[in-house]
């Protein structure tokens, strides 16, 4: 099972990450753009996703993914149960999530 602490370990480890509160709970940006968020309960976090990778996402496997209804259905956004991701996957979908608000010349530095 992944922890808080792995999500912030990870998402810290990327090129320009951040960490700033927001709304009262942790969220981790790249030049200001927030790629990812840890829920209230420390259960699960929100990535940024696709809206077409995240539907697929979200019917191949709802007890890992989900959206907050009224909420994350209005952006490119789903939450991810950390108990349901191994720190594999979790580096994965923040990596990911990351890719799509950082800049091409910090993506760059990934490949």
């Amino acid at each position: 099972m992944t922890t808080v602490d792995d999500v912030r370990s990870i998402a810290l480890s990327l090129p320009e990450a951040t960490e700033k509160l927001a709304w009262g709970l942790p969220t981790f940006r790249v030049r200001n753009k927030i790629f990812a968020s840890i829920g209230d309960d420390d259960a699960a976090i929100g990535v940024a996703v696709p809206r077409p990778e995240r539907a697929h996402l979200l019917a191949a496997e709802p007890t890992k993914f989900y959206i907050r209804q009224g909420h994350d259905d209005n952006y490119d956004w789903m939450r991810v149960r950390l108990a349901a991701v191994d720190q594999d996957e979790l580096r994965e979908l923040l990596t990911d999530a990351w890719r799509l608000k950082a800049p091409k010349r910090l993506i760059a530095l990934l490949e």
